[in-house]
């Protein structure tokens, strides 16, 4: 069954519903979650209908293949409401296919678009009152697969399920960001997962942003798993240099999430006639141009923050503070998505998605 509309999903409705406990002023990143989930099981070879039902949560046993062999993916998303009351989305399609690009490398079985995208609108139909209009405020989505068929053999599994869970958030970067340049461990590996949006990928960036925390710093700057040479990316974001009136970024690689933001980022620079080059960037070039003037800005892209200024980098025990400018490009490609993303400007793009 690879065809559905959003009318055929089944709702139970939560008899406790936590809206009008909840604080839209004062909202954190992904820590309030919403009345309903949507939920879809993988199970005799194909997957089940979606439903929508309350959040709450998940039974599964011991020998479930989640806890022993990570087989778990997700999606990072945001719903928009305009002055009006109308929903959006951004670039949704984006999601679904990197979704199905991530579990096509992880041997988890692909979810039909159909399920994703009308389930979603099913969705956040229930729960459309749980996206905020605070200002900088939007309800954060995230899908994610992961395995429930059981056993300790070493091979995948037999089951599955895919949940879509919301979060009404707030800014999730609030202040200045400071970076440390990483030059001991690895993000990612050639021929590895690092392109997908694997649990396990996250998991392992922890100790080592922690290190970092413990010198000052908020986030790392991950480089190449040989060399150390080159920046690839910024915490869990794409990561943008600006040298001169030029913006660098890395080019996507087995290494390097093929973001979304990313991708929207380089087109509104396009479009505003910013110079762009897609190329490895050296942590020396990097250096060099902060040391003669020439580093105007760093900035990491990625669907929580939209876009995270960062205000200086450490690199081998040495600190370097970007200028303030007053029109930054990290600020004017962050308006210029943000207003599409929230229906305040056209469109050219066709990047917003009414629901």
């Amino acid at each position: 069954m690879n065809s559905i509309n959003k009318n055929d999903i089944k709702v139970f409705r939560t008899e406790n519903s936590k809206l009008d406990q909840t604080d839209f002023e004062n909202l954190a990143f992904g820590q309030i979650f919403s009345d309903h989930m949507l939920t879809c099981d993988f199970k005799d070879g194909i997957w089940q209908k979606p439903i929508i039902e309350p959040y709450g949560p998940i039974s599964l046993m011991p020998s479930a293949k989640i806890f022993h062999y990570g087989q778990s993916i997700f999606e990072g998303m945001k719903a928009y409401k305009d002055k009006d009351g109308k929903v959006f989305l951004f670039r949704p399609m984006e999601n679904v296919k990197r979704l199905n690009k991530s579990a096509k490398r992880l041997a988890i079985p692909e979810l039909p678009e159909v399920f994703f995208m009308e389930g979603l609108k099913a969705l956040l139909e229930v729960e459309k009152d749980w996206i905020p209009e605070k200002e900088g405020s939007s309800l954060y989505i995230r899908p994610f697969v992961f395995a429930t068929g059981e056993g300790f053999h070493a091979s995948p599994a037999n089951q599955y399920k895919f949940i879509i869970a919301l979060a009404p958030s707030g800014a999730y970067f609030a202040g200045k960001v400071k970076v440390l340049i990483e030059e001991k461990y690895s993000r990612s590996a050639n021929g590895g997962v690092g392109y997908a949006k694997a649990g396990g990928n996250y998991a392992g960036q922890f100790y080592p942003t922690q290190l970092a925390k413990d010198k000052g710093y908020q986030q790392v700057i991950w480089t190449d798993d040989t060399s150390h040479e080159y920046i690839e990316e910024a915490g869990a974001m794409n990561v943008f240099v600006r040298i001169k009136d030029t913006l660098l970024t890395s080019p996507t690689s087995d290494r390097i999430l093929d973001g979304v933001t990313r991708k929207s980022v380089l087109k509104i620079a396009e479009d505003e006639g910013i110079k762009t080059e897609v190329r490895k960037v050296k942590v020396s070039e990097i250096v060099e141009a902060a040391r003669n003037g020439d580093l105007k800005e760093m900035f990491g892209a990625g669907t929580a923050a939209v876009i995270s200024p960062i205000s200086g980098f450490g690199f081998r025990d040495e600190d370097f503070d970007l200028p303030e400018l007053e029109n930054s490009y990290a600020m004017r490609i962050k308006k210029r998505i943000v207003d599409i993303q929230t229906n305040k400007a056209e469109d050219p793009f066709g990047w917003r998605v009414q629901v």
